[in-house]
């Protein structure tokens, strides 16, 4: 049985994100019966729409990280715990006996609960399993037990499906994107955060009122500065001039146009990001239809939803305004913040992803995101620094090298996120109890859903 999961688990690795997702939805089109040749050329559309959503986001990972180097470097900012990036998590989740077993077992908790009617999601992003390999690998370092590990990945991809079927009406309706959810490890649990802060800004009279959509921004400042690729261009140089600041003395001409360059990829980011999901959506939406004809005939119209990467709803330009406007406020804190160890820089590009499930309920409002977003960056420097050193011992044990000026480390994706210090606390202090009882609130969570799904629909009606 090892030898199959180190196959499958090679494989995997070999193939990488943007092969297995065309192969998983090419299957899953002909099983609905979509004609071989519609098929085939939906799931390589939907390739090339990730393809170019990374590149996309790549070219923003390197612009962001070269800001936060500078901005470290210029305040002399030391910490000793290293964001080392999601791609390093990713790598050591899938190295650790958990993750050697995380894909069929997430696909059998999401095939069980499928076939029973528990739940609407199809996941089809086998890699991003990794995330709940990771919460299952903490839990085994600290308990010593590979079985209490495996266990709790299997619950936290269960809650991963309750959470994408919560928010999927509302994203459906808000990003234009008919039949899918989002089940993704790093982004959905952050609603259960982002939703009580939201509620609370609803109660404080003024700030209730602000609107500051995209589309409000745009009308209010007119066509030219309220353009999201100008707004790029803005915020591109106001974080250029805070992060180079101190060089423009030694070297004006060669640091201005450091400057430009930053601001003219944020603002090519602004551009490009919305039209690769544009070209996503192409590849799609005749999955969608083929799910729909197939379950309205066999099973009295009943949805399934296929669930992807919270990576397709980055291309908003409200999620990206958001996400840069929350890279200096991070940086901010984490010079400030009283007993942080941690520095911020791989992984800065993760906060574009950080609100893409609570925009439905914050009603894009660009404002109303910072403000929750700033909570959810608080909440997880302490989650952070919490699950540092069981990350770091993760780490060593799975042969991941330790940078070199760092005790420790630790990620924005996964080490900000509550749920893998949940599973690593509750499998720490209560054993099998306490992976138990989170597994005994899915269910409920998913019993009081099913009831009456209206009840939950917070995320519904949102303007786009």
């Amino acid at each position: 049985m090892n030898g199959i999961a180190e196959v499958l688990k090679s494989l995997i690795d070999t193939l990488g994100a943007t092969i297995l997702l065309p192969v998983f939805i090419f299957i899953f089109a002909i099983v609905l019966g979509t004609k071989v040749g519609r098929a085939f050329r939906s799931a390589v559309i939907i390739g090339v729409a990730f393809i170019g959503i990374n590149l996309v986001i790549g070219l923003m990972w390197g612009s962001l990280s070269g800001v936060s180097q500078a901005l470290v470097t210029n305040a002399n900012i030391k910490r000793d715990i290293v964001d080392v990036g999601w791609p390093a998590a990713a790598a050591v989740a899938f190295a650790t006996d958990v993750g050697l077993w995380v894909i069929p077992i997430a696909l059998l908790v999401n095939v069980v609960l499928l076939a029973t009617k528990v739940t609407k999601t199809l996941n089809v992003d086998v890699w991003n399993f990794w995330h709940y390999a990771f919460a299952g690998s903490l839990v085994a370092a600290v308990t010593g037990n590979l079985a209490m590990g495996l266990t709790a990945a299997a619950v936290t991809a269960a809650f991963m499906l309750f959470l994408a079927d919560w928010t999927a009406k509302g994203i459906q309706e808000f990003y234009e994107l008919p039949g899918i959810s989002i089940p993704h490890g790093a982004t959905a649990p952050l609603v259960m955060i982002g939703l009580p802060v939201n509620w609370l800004i609803e109660r404080i009279p003024v700030v209730r009122d602000w609107k500051a959509d995209t589309e409000t921004i745009e009308k209010t400042l007119g066509p030219t500065i309220g353009d999201p690729m100008v707004m790029g261009l803005l915020i591109g140089i106001v974080l250029g001039l805070i992060a180079y600041f101190s060089e423009f003395a030694g070297a004006f001409v060669p640091t201005l146009g450091k400057v430009l360059l930053l601001a003219m990829q944020l603002a090519a980011v602004m551009v490009l990001l919305p039209r690769m999901v544009r070209i996503l959506m192409e590849g799609l939406i005749p999955i969608s239809e083929s799910a729909r004809e197939f379950m309205s005939k066999r099973s009295n119209g009943r949805e399934v939803y296929i669930g992807l990467d919270s990576a397709v709803l980055t291309g908003h330009p409200a999620n990206i305004a958001t996400g840069l406007l929350l890279v200096p406020i991070a940086i901010l804190l984490s010079i400030i913040l009283p007993g942080n160890r941690m520095i911020l820089f791989a992984d800065l590009a993760v906060l574009v992803f950080w609100c893409t499930q609570i925009a439905p309920a914050a009603k894009g409002n660009v404002v109303r995101m910072v403000m929750i977003g700033t909570v959810l960056v608080l909440v997880g420097f302490f989650t952070a620094n919490t699950l540092a050193p069981t990350i770091t011992k993760v780490a060593g044990d799975a042969g991941f090298a330790i940078p070199a000026n760092a005790s420790m480390i630790s990620s924005i994706a996964d080490g900000f996120v509550w749920t893998p210090l949940a599973f690593m606390w509750l499998g720490q202090n209560l054993g099998w109890a306490g992976i138990g009882l989170f597994a005994v609130v899915t269910g409920l969570l998913f019993f009081f859903y099913k009831k009456n799904e209206h009840a939950w629909d917070v995320f519904a009606g949102a303007a786009k």
